[in-house]
């Protein structure tokens, strides 16, 4: 057995310091609401509406830290519903990526690319990829053995890194299809 929890990440923005600037003003920090389970993430109180082609997603939450750039993570079922491409990638691969309006308190930001739907992915230190025989960008299965609803996801990412903790995430819409209630524990098939 490899076990592995398995959490939902829910449509969020990562926010770029420029960005934050105009979206809540020059000079902002962002509020930590809640710490996430990968070390040094964390849920802000800040909440930015994500605005597409057919409509918008008021209340998106933001997660800190500020990064290089700005990227926008939606569910397929999201991107669809309010007019935008949100191509599968990992996070940080946005080139080419989708494009949406961000409006903040104080400004607005239209971002030429960051919409992306997050490839599905596991989050280890060194040491656990080790205990598992994984390398850093191997592709596994997971089995989740939710009641009524078990599945196998395949082409799921394996990332190591010491600056993580082992976490499985997957979007809402995937997370549904399995029936998970918030978390579980899934089980790395290779």
């Amino acid at each position: 057995m490899k076990p592995v929890l398995v959490e939902i990440s829910a449509r969020h923005v990562h926010v770029s310091r420029e960005d934050l600037d105009t979206l809540f003003g020059k000079g902002h920090e962002l509020t930590p609401k809640k710490d996430l389970s990968q070390p040094g993430q964390f849920a802000c109180e800040e909440r930015v509406t994500v605005v597409g082609t057919k409509k918008e997603l008021p209340g998106v939450s933001i997660l800190g830290p500020c990064r290089k750039a700005t990227q926008v993570e939606l569910s397929l079922t999201d991107a669809r519903s309010i007019g935008v491409k949100a191509p599968v990638r990992e996070s940080g691969d946005i080139e080419g990526s989708g494009t949406c309006k961000l409006v903040g308190p104080c400004g607005e930001v239209e971002i030429p690319c960051g919409v992306i739907a997050a490839k599905r992915h596991i989050h280890m230190t060194k040491a656990d990829a080790e205990k598992y025989g994984i390398t850093d960008s191997q592709i596994v299965k997971v089995k989740i053995p939710t009641e009524g609803r078990a599945l196998i996801f395949d082409d799921v990412v394996a990332r190591v890194s010491d600056s993580y903790a082992l976490a499985m995430h997957l979007d809402t819409d995937e997370a549904n299809a399995a029936g998970i209630p918030g978390s579980c524990t899934g089980d790395i098939l290779d």
